[in-house]
């Protein structure tokens, strides 16, 4: 049972006053895992003796969030254990959020777009409003941020932003994260290996009220494996725990994520992401050469914007080559362009060269 709700005395900090009430006095689901126990013979979960994988321990369900894979990314990113938690891709955090703090026909969150469109989609599958604001411009916050996002309970902010590649500085992120004390900020830094000097990790341990995403599927090449990871305070943690789903990283993801996260692996990302970024630099340069806008990239792709987007769309198709598109009116020019290795990025100059 919730004390605070039965001691009048008490009071709620800034996570349980935002979070659904219904999820304070929530018995939550103590699945085989969370409960744990010591003994050499499990038979606690309804779970198969028979391993037929090559995989040590699969006919078992895995930790909830996995020790060995927590402690590496607190180690990574500087961040307390107790701060963080892992989830399929940073997509199941932006749900866990949504979960966990909207009441469905009263609540809403803030956007700025253009932006990620998973935000306002979340947010619509649980019949949660969306203050769709715009960015300015010159892709930043406008002016008068704080009175457009009033009454959001969660306020998203992608930095470095997808699709525009743009950043917004790190003091004016930490404007909004003191300015906006009565909603959660959301800062989803899914490309910060990329920019590392925008992120605002480090202030997770001194905010009641700031969210950081992570992921491990841009840098860290591991898309395919659905690994991110829910920055916040613990009281943050706490509620987001209530919602999560009992096993969320298969044993695999999280083993193949362990490694990546090792000083073996981080060297590789560091390696992988300066090539990235070479060849990225290349890529703007021959689109700008073309005639193109196009935006100063602080992620893995950049953004281009041509006079005639359908005739280089054609370009692309005939030589077989998969770029997105979007139908965002601020983006109806444009079309996003990802990194990639030298041999691609080789093809793509020379597509752009030959008229």
């Amino acid at each position: 049972m919730n004390t605070a709700l039965n001691n009048p005395t008490s009071e709620l900090n800034l996570a349980q006053r935002l979070a659904r009430s219904e999820l304070l006095d929530l018995q939550v689901y103590q699945s085989a895992r969370r409960i744990g126990g010591q003994g050499d013979i499990w038979i606690n979960a309804n779970e198969s003796p028979f391993n037929n994988s090559e995989l040590e321990g699969l006919n078992r369900y895995p930790e909830c969030q996995p020790p060995e894979l927590i402690a590496a990314y607190s180690r990574y990113s500087q961040v307390a254990t107790d701060s963080i938690i892992t989830s399929r891709g940073a997509d199941e955090a932006i749900e866990l959020l949504i979960r966990a703090f909207c009441v469905p026909g009263k609540d809403c969150i803030a956007t700025f777009g253009p932006t990620y469109g998973m935000y306002a989609i979340s947010a619509k599958t649980f019949n949660v409003e969306v203050k769709a604001l715009s960015l300015t411009a010159d892709f930043q916050l406008p002016t008068d941020y704080q009175t457009q996002v009033s009454g959001a309970k969660l306020v998203f902010i992608c930095n470095p932003n997808n699709p525009t590649g743009s950043v917004i500085p790190r003091d004016k992120i930490i404007d909004v994260i003191e300015n906006c004390q009565d909603a959660i900020v959301v800062v989803d830094e899914a490309y910060i290996e990329f920019s590392p000097e925008y992120s605002v990790a480090d202030l997770v341990a001194s905010s009641t009220n700031l969210v950081v995403l992570r992921t491990l599927s841009k840098a860290f090449a591991l898309a395919g494996a659905r690994c991110g990871f829910l920055l916040a305070n613990p009281n943050i943690i706490d509620i987001c725990m209530r919602v999560i789903a009992p096993y969320p990283v298969p044993l695999p993801v999280s083993d193949v994520a362990t490694k990546a996260l090792s000083t073996a692996g981080l060297e590789t990302m560091v390696k992988q992401v300066s090539e990235m970024k070479r060849q990225g630099l290349r890529l703007a340069a021959a689109l700008q050469r073309y005639g193109a806008k196009v935006v100063k990239a602080h992620g893995n792709y950049v953004l281009a914007e041509f006079d005639d987007k359908q005739a280089v769309q054609q370009k692309l198709k005939a030589a077989g080559v998969i770029a997105r598109a979007y139908s965002d009116p601020r983006l109806s020019q444009a079309i996003r362009f990802s990194f990639t290795n030298q041999r691609q990025t080789d093809y793509l100059i020379d597509l752009f060269q030959n008229e």
